[in-house]
């Protein structure tokens, strides 16, 4: 990735490096985290992490780290670096001259007249992860001692010494295995070098702390067992890889199974290629089953409004895979059957459904097709908001969604603080209410055209027709010229936010075609940046611009100023659809900035959310599937529009 560039004179100012986070994945829901000198910082950093069925199919962190030292002529060089309170010990990163991220994260160290390089690679389709190292340069022949980290905890959690640890071993083939708790897999560490050795001599190392958490004010200390050390000699030229597994391996393949694996990395030449490499590793096939995961690394798989907001991106417009698009969403409907047609507290989820279809027959799915395999959930989705159905949410005789539960979010924006919502958004919400129309609109006209039920045809139409005549003049403030988050007992509630943008985006609009410019040049004006759209704009008292600070201080930034990259597939359709050909020279500026960002943050991933004033970093999690997919239909609907308006 010609295209990424780091500072190599700072890779040593660890206020540099540790914002810097390398981020591997795979396919079975296993991933590697750590920060570009392998420093932790984060309770979800470490070297494997894997996903257990065994315990609900979280993801349990086994492997945090792996200490590297060098004795050369007597003298002994420790890589490796950990931070207890505010002391960082040892100090390995002082070495490190290089680290690149093409086409796998290498890390290179200088010490006097030793080179040496260590490279991560998580295999792509099993729990393990291969650490080749290498001896570049060297004037005699070196001692090399590798000290493991054991935490066998879930990523969420913090560990601590205690009696119930078993630090016991068993030897395997150049290596050894651990199991520190009975329900665990065993940790099987192996080498490619049948002369290495393991010296059992376990020992907690206490009050390792991690940084990021620190600073949130989370707990953020915890003990870890080094069950001993491995030992052997290399010489200048020498390599030798270490594996982390579930089982035991076959040390003579290490080597081969590093190159092969290497050789077929996909070429990565520009951003597009880049986020397809992304969108494929959000997908993941654990036991076989595809999902989506929402974000790495500490964000879950399989959710419902993440799948679905970011399903066309990471499958249509990433490569025109159509088979494995229907098999995420049967995927997902089979699991979400509670939210779908029962209960959610985000109201509008379910209703993203109907315009996934309408972008998957736009694509060129057959519409009657369509209709025949999804077109009782879309109807189910639609009863299940008649009054009586939810208890969260429910159709208003005006034909309009009311959502409200005392002291819960009902949207996306769900942020809380001390128990209580940051934005409740109870009563008529402007989105969801949007979806609501958009989903009766496509079910009414497929229904009419593919379907056999004139009566849900002639009962949904007569309620079509209500949500139209009464969603314009319940949401649209003249003086402000653009839409009301949010309507409630006590009338509009005018905080300029881009859930409005939803109303403009959805094919099937509830707001005349002449207001869609107002609106969108309020949204312009008010929350457009280049690095997303603002969840609030700067004029409202309750803006906060930068996403730092305790828990508190991010929670109340994280809806109420905070960008998401996200909302640039809204914003940019609609951009194209007012302006025409025209915006498309903006729709180009507006992804600019994420590349250039590939090197902070999370390393050649697309992070989640930005501060809302400039400079505008990178928060959240540091690859995100959202903002990925995102940026995947901005070069679609950019594409198309040129395509169109070269004709």
């Amino acid at each position: 990735m010609a295209f990424l560039r780091f500072n190599k004179a700072e890779l040593v100012n660890l206020s540099y490096s540790l914002k810097r986070e390398i981020i591997c994945v795979n396919k079975t829901g296993a991933y590697c985290n750590t920060s570009i000198v392998t420093c932790n910082t984060r309770r979800y950093h470490g070297l494997l992490s894997v996903t257990l069925d065994r315990f609900g199919g979280d993801k349990y962190l086994l492997l945090s780290a792996i200490d590297e030292s060098f004795i050369v002529n007597g003298k002994q060089f420790n890589l490796g670096i950990h931070c207890y309170g505010d002391i960082y010990e040892p100090r390995g990163h002082k070495y490190v001259v290089d680290f690149d991220a093409d086409p796998i994260p290498s890390i290179t160290y200088k010490v006097g007249d030793i080179v040496f390089r260590k490279s991560l690679m998580l295999m792509p389709d099993k729990d393990q992860i291969l650490i080749k190292y290498e001896l570049l340069e060297c004037p005699a022949k070196a001692t090399v001692r590798l000290k493991p980290f054991l935490a066998f905890r879930n990523i969420h959690a913090l560990t601590h010494r205690n009696d119930e640890a078993d630090e016991s071993y068993a030897a395997v083939q150049n290596g050894a295995k651990f199991r520190l708790y009975a329900n665990f897999p065993d940790l099987v560490l192996q080498t490619s070098d049948s002369a290495m050795t393991y010296k059992h001599d376990p020992e907690w190392y206490y009050g390792i702390t991690y940084s990021d958490e620190y600073r949130r004010g989370f707990d953020c200390k915890e003990d870890l067992l080094v069950p001993g050390c491995f030992e052997g000699s290399m010489k200048a030229g020498d390599s030798l890889v270490v594996s982390a597994s579930l089982k035991e391996e076959n040390p003579a393949s290490f080597k081969r199974t590093f190159s092969g694996n290497l050789a077929k990395l996909p070429t990565v030449t520009n951003y597009r290629d880049l986020l397809a490499r992304w969108a494929n590793l959000f997908i993941c096939a654990h036991n076989g089953r595809k999902r989506i995961t929402a974000g790495f690394s500490w964000m879950y798989t399989g959710l419902l409004r993440e799948t679905l907001i970011s399903l066309p991106g990471l499958t249509l417009y990433a490569n025109g895979d159509t088979k494995t698009f229907e098999e995420v969403l049967d995927n997902l409907i089979a699991d979400e059957q509670e939210r779908l047609f029962r209960r959610t507290t985000q109201v509008e989820a379910p209703l993203l459904l109907a315009s996934v279809l309408q972008q998957y027959i736009k694509f060129g799915a057959s519409p009657s097709k369509v209709w025949k395999k999804y077109g009782a959930t879309v109807r189910g989705v639609l009863e299940s908001y008649l009054p009586g159905c939810r208890r969260e949410v429910a159709m208003h005789p005006n034909g309009l969604l009311w959502a409200q539960m005392e002291h819960v979010a009902l949207s996306w924006m769900n942020a809380y603080v001390n128990g209580e919502p940051v934005t409740e958004r109870a009563g008529y919400q402007v989105e969801t209410n949007a979806l609501w129309y958009n989903s009766i609109c496509f079910a009414v006209d497929m229904e009419s055209k593919y379907g056999s039920s004139a009566n849900f045809v002639k009962e949904w139409r007569a309620i079509r027709d209500l949500v139209k005549s009464n969603y314009q003049k319940t949401f649209w403030n003249e003086g402000r010229g653009c839409l009301a988050d949010y309507v409630d007992n006590a009338g509009q509630n005018t905080d300029v936010r881009p859930n409005q943008l939803i109303a403009i985006w959805v094919d099937n609009s509830p707001v005349d075609d002449e207001l869609h410019p107002s609106i969108f040049k309020v949204v312009s004006a008010e929350l457009e940046t280049s690095r997303g759209i603002r969840t609030l704009s700067p004029r409202n008292p309750n803006y906060k611009n930068v996403y730092e600070g305790s828990q508190v201080d991010r929670d109340l930034a994280y809806h109420q100023g905070s960008t998401r990259t996200f909302l640039l597939e809204y914003y940019v359709a609609a951009g194209y659809r007012i302006i025409g050909p025209g915006f498309r020279k903006k729709a180009e500026w507006l992804c600019e900035g994420f590349y250039e960002d590939l090197s902070k943050h999370g390393v050649v991933a697309f992070s989640e959310l930005y501060d809302g004033d400039p400079p505008q970093e990178p928060h959240g999690a540091i690859a995100s599937a959202l903002s990925t997919a995102a940026l995947l239909a901005v070069n679609y609907i950019t594409d198309l529009n040129s395509k169109e308006g070269g004709k």
